[in-house]
């Protein structure tokens, strides 16, 4: 009892210090958004998203290494530095004035995202094999940090700045590096080390799983359903800020309402994974995420277009025009006038009005079937702003049990390389967390539409499920050809 004890306090540790780390770690969405939408910094859309998209980069790409150190040096010891470390950046932040300057120092504490490699490693050392399914997912809840940042760095923002608009921000990421000294100082003073035990496998034979095509299919799962969700934890908020015209905190709350559930429910998703199988629960996963991408691609918009139009019976010369109709002929041809039709932000469906323009004029000579009044259609979408938070939210509650049923793959089909197999897969996730902005901002910039961004996560949703079914129907047919002829040969 006593060392399921000590490793409770290891896991309680852990995911408090993942979770501010993952909130450290999706710190520029709220930050960089302010500072353009206050004019503090002149950056351009492209620029932004390259803001948001660098310490996700640096986050994924270092996982593995860091991943590696933890079994050989042990959690406490790389955990402790890694927050110490990374508070550094933070301190120094308030000194940047370029792009440049604010970019390396975004890099460099960007390092605090792989500390979900040091967690996962330095957790899953304390708990026997029946234990580690659900400390792992506890552990996992610390997701849910980027909802600390986007419900809580609005309003100290604001706060911050009442005093002082141009500089007062800079107080935010010294209480960000603050607070991961307090944990750093935490985990020195209650944190007990421990390594895995066996022999130290060199490095080439760690990375020889990396040759399987089954691993770089579950990092395209997990690019989805974890980069996107660590992408769109940042994107909403100047999203939901441009299209809404929402206030830095109002956004910030929808941007939470997002990422909250999204994280927490990571638990939920292992326990389904493991009550129905994960390729069960994936396919559900990427088919909802399909539909939903789908309905979300649709922006805010006011359409034109031909409609029903009036055409002459007959030859003849055009007597009289009037606005509700002309005379050709002796014959009257009726005109159906332009009646505006009010779109309020209530509106759910699109809404469409039809009507009838004349493009003919008096004692003129017109032919028979030529065109006397044009047809106007004229359709308006105001894309209802509480359907599209519910939309995101239930697509960031997909993608939650999604990344439990991600790892939930690993230990099945890599039983022996699960450290390896799941810093890869978490670093191609992260790589999602770095591309997603810097794509949706040059989508953005190409198209001119917000919803773009949700073309991109239509066309990843779909290629990875065509993977995953081409998959499943090849092992089919390959375990099981009697059954599978037995398919295809059925009489409809």
């Amino acid at each position: 009892m006593s060392s399921l004890s000590q490793s409770h306090k290891i896991l309680f540790l852990n995911t408090l210090a993942f979770t501010i780390c993952f909130a450290c770690w999706t710190l520029n969405g709220v930050l960089v958004t302010f500072l353009v939408d206050r004019g503090i910094f002149n950056w351009s859309v492209v620029e932004v998203g390259w803001l948001l998209g660098i310490p996700i980069l640096s986050g994924a790409i270092f996982r593995l290494p860091i991943g590696i150190l933890t079994d050989k040096y042990g959690g406490k010891i790389i955990f402790s530095i890694l927050l110490f470390l990374c508070a550094i950046p933070l301190f120094l932040l308030p000194f940047a004035d370029t792009f440049w300057s604010f970019a390396v120092l975004s890099f460099l504490f960007g390092l605090i995202g792989t500390s979900f490699a040091v967690g996962i490693g330095y957790t899953s050392v304390w708990y026997p094999q029946n234990w580690q399914g659900r400390a792992l997912g506890i552990f996992g809840m610390g997701n849910a940090g980027a909802a600390i940042t986007t419900f809580i760095a609005p309003t100290l923002l604001n706060n911050f700045s009442k005093n002082d608009p141009t500089n007062g921000w800079k107080m935010l990421p010294v209480t960000y590096g603050a607070v991961l000294v307090a944990i750093g100082i935490l985990f020195i003073i209650f944190a007990k080390n421990k390594k895995p035990q066996g022999d130290t496998k060199n490095l080439k034979t760690l990375l020889t799983p990396l040759k399987s095509a089954r691993v770089w299919r579950f990092g395209a799962y997990y690019f989805l359903v974890f980069g996107c969700f660590v992408a769109y934890s940042q994107w909403l908020l100047p999203n939901f800020m441009n299209v809404y015209h929402t206030s830095l905190v109002m956004g910030g709350m929808f941007a939470t309402m997002f990422s909250l559930p999204g994280g927490v429910i990571r638990a939920f998703g292992g326990y389904l994974s493991d009550k129905f199988g994960a390729r069960k629960v994936m396919y559900w996963v990427l088919g909802s995420t399909m539909v939903i991408s789908f309905l979300l691609m649709f922006p805010k918009m006011e359409i034109f277009t031909s409609g029903p139009g009036v055409m002459a019976t007959n030859t003849g010369i055009v007597t009289k025009v009037t606005p509700s109709g002309l005379l050709l002929n002796n014959n009257d041809y009726t005109v159906k006038p332009k009646v505006d039709v009010a779109l309020t932000d209530t509106s759910i469906l699109p809404v469409k009005t039809s009507w009838q323009e004349i493009v003919v004029k008096e004692n003129q000579s017109v032919s028979k079937k030529e065109l006397l009044a044009k047809g106007v259609t004229q359709i308006k979408f105001a894309a209802n702003m509480w359907v599209y938070v519910i939309l995101v939210v239930l697509i960031g509650i997909s993608w939650g049990i999604g990344k439990a049923a991600v790892y939930k793959h690993i230990p099945e089909y890599f039983p022996n390389e699960v450290g390896v197999v799941g810093g890869m897969v978490g670093l191609i996730g992260g790589l999602g967390g770095f591309f997603g902005p810097i794509i949706f901002s040059y989508l953005l910039n190409f198209t001119g539409l917000w919803t773009s961004s949700w073309l991109f996560i239509f066309v990843i949703s779909t290629a990875c499920l065509i993977w995953m079914h081409k998959t499943i129907i090849k092992i089919m047919r390959k375990k099981t050809p009697e059954f599978t002829r037995d398919i295809e040969h059925i009489n409809h």
